[in-house]
């Protein structure tokens, strides 16, 4: 009976603490958005996690991303994000994935081991797609974060279908994407209904499968991993 996990326990129970730590989650893209929801769902008390990214701390990643501090820029995020979530909880069984996710990769991430549930937090459309259409098409449980940039406020952000987004252009763009591989609902997504700030958009080249950076602030992607990890838990522990 870990003490670490008691209030955790007192809200949902044992037989719900027994499933989360007995289940396998994947985090794919552990960035603003997806490292909160990596450490989220392991304070929580999941038993294995397994997380991929391929990039390295940055500083212009400072204002908002869990694994951004001076003391890690230039280190892999996977890495930095790894040391963390063990120093939570040790005994966690940690796959750390140093790399792009490419399409063909995904077939053989996904299937050499059971995975109960994957979080999407990928910010780039051609991998997304291709995590999101492997899912769906295999029946593994997945939810996808919605774009995170341009916008302020919090009480916009929403859980809802793929079907049911507006106001987001990552969002319109994966709905475009998905009809066209004979999906059109059946993916749940977390999204802002406020629309974004289109000053915020500053275009980039020579940065793998992005084409614009788009300004964010320290709290909404944040907010956006939180509520992609509340949405695994509670559907890891209901019963």
């Amino acid at each position: 009976m870990e003490e670490w996990l008691s209030r955790t326990r007192l809200l949902l129970g044992d037989a719900a603490i027994e499933r989360l730590q007995h289940a396998h989650v994947m985090v794919v893209g552990v960035g603003g958005v997806g490292a909160y929801a990596a450490e989220m769902i392991v304070r929580a008390g999941v038993g294995r996690l397994t997380i991929v990214d391929g990039d390295t701390v940055a500083e212009s990643n400072l204002n908002r991303q869990l694994v951004a501090l001076h003391s890690t820029l230039g280190k892999p995020k996977t890495e930095v994000l790894a040391t963390r979530l063990l120093d939570i909880n040790p005994g966690l069984q940690l796959t750390a994935e140093q790399r792009y996710l490419e399409a063909d990769d995904i077939p053989a991430l996904l299937d050499r081991e059971p995975v109960d549930f994957v979080v999407d937090a990928i910010d780039t459309l051609a991998p997304k797609i291709a995590l999101i259409t492997y899912c769906l098409h295999h029946k593994i449980r997945i939810v996808s974060s919605m774009g995170a940039g341009g916008r302020k406020d919090p009480s916009a952000i929403r859980l809802a279908d793929i079907a049911d987004t507006y106001h987001c252009g990552l969002a319109r763009a994966v709905r475009q994407r998905l009809r066209k591989a004979g999906i059109s609902k059946g993916l749940k997504t977390v999204f802002s209904t406020e629309q974004p700030d289109p000053r915020a958009v500053v275009a980039v080249e020579g940065e793998r499968h992005k084409k614009s950076t788009v300004g964010t602030l320290s709290y909404l992607p944040a907010i956006f991993g939180c509520h992609l990890a509340s949405y695994v838990i509670q559907k890891l522990t209901a019963i």
